[in-house]
């Protein structure tokens, strides 16, 4: 084996491509991540980290590290009195985090490095082709310099909406532009909303979003800013003035929010884009690779942390002697997601930038009565933070297959503690006897519910008894592996 020979080439160094590169660094597995920018430069506009997506960071011992860097909102404030009530996630995180996506670039590429992944930056992959053993790339440094030959079994294509990856092999992109002329910035308040989660405002010729981060002082405190003007149609490169900003913000809020300082501002439109197949042969494409979409609700980093965490296990899994077709349910689970997520925030977008007053009346009326009905609420808060996912099951398979087990009760340790070590979890009924089985971790659940068999990403593989040998054969099916269980 060549020194450039891995197991899983990862282009791409943002929350996506690093998830993906630590998962596979965890598992024992070669992995080589190429990033054209150096760490320092990054400048990353989300701010939202979703109840699932932190579910998924606590899988990996990260998510305390990144809680530490900002503050969980309970609610999401749209239109006029029309409140998301987050609070009420069955999850252990009933909020949305909000912090820099840079410290989530931070905590992620920690794990990704502490784990023994490789890590290019600096440098990009030029050309890539691939055959039925692996893939080929060519990685040349950013500077100029020598290109070497990289041999992956895999490559993961994380590199963003502009993907090189998709370029290369010919990959469409089908979309198109829904909103130009958005813009981006960190801007200082001195009266900016307080006590009320993330608050939209709008009219009928621009709208405004403003997330708290940081602390109040003398001077007020620091709002990431999203504005529109229907009326200031300018293209990507044109500058950002802080006239241009604070005129939206009073229009869209109805009040003077006090605009005191414009750190970073960025202008961009804003598309709605997905690709027709996840897998491409021995290439995945993952996160804004993959999809894009309006930043309305938060979707795109998270979509894209947990497209890695579906994607890395499954490759694991065949690199360890799983069947090739364990790899095609990525592209089956996970491309309604995106497309899920694509028609969520877009729905948003239609409705924020709503035109005729009337139309605008019965917006507000029709999301605040929805919204003050719990169970559309709860419906509505699961879907945005990602904790009411579901997969497809086969038929003939139990109700809960497919959906996550995160919050199920277990004596010690909770589930997502558990998972910091790779693998398969076999939870027990309470108070049932002890199974053997070498190739998965077992733990006893508190409640009275089934026996259950869950994935590496936290979701339910199999659920019934433990001593019918349905987990077995479960376990065959997504590992290769066939259990030498002995009932005691």
């Amino acid at each position: 084996m060549r020194p450039d020979d891995v197991d899983v080439l990862v282009v791409g160094g943002g929350p996506v491509g690093l998830t993906v590169a630590g998962d596979m660094a965890r598992s024992g597995r070669s992995v080589t991540l190429v990033e054209r920018r150096p760490r320092s430069s990054f400048s990353r506009p989300a701010v939202a980290t979703q109840a699932r997506t932190l579910e998924l960071l606590d899988s990996r011992g990260l998510a305390d590290a990144l809680l530490e860097t900002g503050d969980p909102m309970p609610a999401v404030t749209l239109f006029r009195d029309a409140r998301l009530e987050l609070s009420r996630l069955r999850s252990r995180y009933p909020f949305v985090l909000i912090t820099s996506q840079t410290d989530v670039d931070r905590v992620l590429g920690r794990y990704a490095f502490e784990h023994g992944a490789t890590i290019l930056n600096r440098a990009e992959v030029i050309a890539a082709e691939q055959d039925d053993e692996g893939v080929t790339a060519t990685v040349r440094p950013t500077d100029g310099g020598e290109a070497r030959t990289v041999r992956a079994r895999y490559l993961v294509a994380a590199d963003g909406a502009h993907s090189t990856i998709r370029d290369v092999l010919g990959v469409g992109f089908p979309g198109r532009s829904v909103l130009s002329s958005l813009v981006l910035a960190d801007v200082k308040l001195t009266d900016g909303p307080t006590g009320t989660g993330l608050v939209l405002g709008s009219a009928p010729d621009c709208f405004g979003f403003l997330v708290p981060y940081g602390r109040w002082d003398d001077e007020g405190a620091w709002f990431r800013a999203s504005t529109w003007d229907r009326n200031r149609q300018l293209p990507d490169s044109a500058p950002v003035a802080r006239d241009e900003i604070a005129s939206v913000l009073i229009r869209a809020m109805k009040r003077d929010v006090g605009l005191v300082d414009v750190g970073w501002r960025s202008r961009f439109h804003c598309d709605e884009r997905q690709v027709d197949a996840y897998r491409v042969g021995r290439v995945f494409f993952a996160g804004d690779a993959a999809h894009v979409c309006s930043p309305m609700g938060g979707q795109g980093m998270n979509t894209g942390i947990q497209d890695a965490a579906n994607l890395s296990w499954k490759l694991d899994a065949v690199l360890g002697g799983a069947e090739d077709e364990v790899l095609d349910s990525y592209h089956d689970e996970r491309y309604p997601v995106g497309k899920s997520a694509l028609r969520r925030s877009g729905v948003m977008m239609r409705g924020v930038t709503l035109e005729p007053r009337l139309a605008r009346v019965a917006r507000d009326l029709i999301a605040s009565r929805l919204l003050g009905l719990r169970r559309v609420s709860d419906l509505l808060a699961g879907n945005f933070a990602g904790t009411e996912i579901r997969y497809a099951r086969r038929r003939g398979q139990h109700p809960l297959v497919g959906t996550r087990a995160t919050e199920v009760p277990l004596v010690g340790k909770r589930l997502t503690e558990v998972q910091r070590r790779p693998g398969f979890v076999l939870i027990r009924p309470r108070n049932s006897g002890p199974v053997a089985a070498a190739e998965v971790v077992r733990v006893e659940r508190t409640d009275d519910g089934p026996a259950l068999l869950v994935r590496p990403d936290g979701y339910i593989a199999w659920a019934g008894t433990p001593t019918d040998g349905g987990w077995v054969e479960e376990l065959r099916w997504w590992t290769g592996v066939r259990a030498a269980v002995v009932p005691r």
